[in-house]
């Protein structure tokens, strides 16, 4: 590594710096600047039992009709999910939030699309469209905002000879974890540098962390913690993250909770009524985020996290080799079910379709893939 991108890093968030020619991690002239993700859309056949998860999990009900399911956090702002009944469980796609109704207008231009009125409680206006693994994205400006809800208080701790509580015992409630807002969202595609580009250039996002493959590294990045770009204003380290792999969509999607009791006594809730934790309970490296990740009835996977980095948008990516040793700084083995790395009919076809196809995935990228989930 060179001593230009060593001092740049030193201490910040990763020890490496890019090297001369590498991905700058954000676009010259993006045609946006998103400001946050606005919500998640997913389908699910019974609505019924997706609520009685999502209430377990921790989220509000914003609204509920006979064909969608509207969820909330407890932060004022938007929803952070809409569940429609569909036929089978599936993610259909993120929203992004646009900072200003003019940003739609720019960028239904440069995009060939339209503004148009978008099916939120409340109303608003969007721009639909797909991201090179064709996946559907919206953006939308949203006029009403849902007020706040009360919230859990974090807990009063005493550490070292700071005594903050005194005469007074620390019984957290055996309770769901209230979700706070929506964090992030983690997708899969065969298409990663094309992705990611795309994400950069319309929707004005700047990268946080990179990673690559293990001796790979001069062959680019296949991962990549991407944040929205506000400026002086620090914005979470990654509101979307993008990885190289056989698939195509959805990995997992993460909500913000109080602190760490309130994962962990979430997460003893969750047990108790027999949901499945598919890793956890943890503190991650790129991004420092505690977290603890479950399975809903669909097998979809969120995640419970708290105390997660802040970036301003000056800080300039980290680069890091892709191992699943490198996920968490404490907390258990990754899971081989956290990974993807069960196998099943499904995951054997897209191996199979993605090694035939016209994308970035091939027998060395799927090699070191599958090195990096054993390291």
């Amino acid at each position: 590594m060179s001593e230009t991108a060593r001092t740049a890093h030193q201490d910040l968030h990763s020890e490496q710096g890019a090297l001369r020619g590498e991905h700058p991690g954000r676009s010259r002239n993006p045609v946006i600047k998103v400001a946050d993700l606005a919500w998640l859309e997913f389908e699910k056949p019974d609505l019924d039992r997706a609520e009685v998860f999502a209430r377990d999990f921790g989220f509000a009900v914003a609204a509920r009709t006979d064909g969608e399911l509207w969820l909330r956090g407890t932060f004022a702002g938007a929803p952070c999910m809409v569940i429609r009944k569909g036929r089978t469980g599936r993610f259909t796609g993120p929203v992004f939030r646009a900072a200003e109704r003019s940003d739609l207008d720019r960028l239904a231009r440069a995009t060939g699309t339209e503004v148009r009125d978008a099916d939120v409680p409340g109303g608003g206006r969007a721009v639909s469209l797909l991201d090179p693994s064709g996946f559907p994205v919206r953006v939308v400006h949203c006029g009403e905002r849902l007020p706040a809800l009360p919230g859990q208080r974090p807990l009063v701790l005493n550490s070292g000879t700071g005594h903050r509580r005194t005469n007074a015992a620390q019984r957290p409630p055996r309770e769901p974890s209230r979700i706070q807002r929506l964090g992030h969202v983690v997708l899969e595609t065969r298409v990663f540098g094309q992705a990611l580009d795309w994400y950069l250039d319309t929707l004005g996002m700047i990268v946080s962390d990179f990673l690559f493959l293990d001796g790979q590294r001069e062959r680019g990045p296949v991962m990549a913690f991407v944040r929205c770009d506000l400026g002086g204003t620090p914005a979470d380290h990654h509101t979307l993250a993008v990885h190289l792999g056989p698939g195509t969509g959805y990995v997992h999607s993460a909500y913000q909770v109080t602190d760490l009791d309130s994962i962990a006594a979430g997460g003893e809730y969750l047990r108790e009524r027999g949901y499945r934790r598919s890793w956890g309970i943890g503190r991650h490296i790129q991004g420092s985020q505690l977290f603890d990740y479950w399975r809903d009835p669909d097998r979809l996977m969120l995640e419970h996290f708290a105390d997660g980095d802040l970036f301003a948008g000056d800080v300039e990516p980290g680069w890091a080799p892709m191992s699943t040793s490198g996920l968490a700084q404490w907390g258990p083995p990754a899971t081989r079910d956290f990974l993807g790395a069960s196998p099943s009919p499904r995951r054997v076809r897209e191996v199979v379709q993605a090694l035939r196809g016209d994308n970035e995935l091939d027998p060395a990228r799927l090699l070191g893939l599958l090195r990096a989930a054993k390291s």
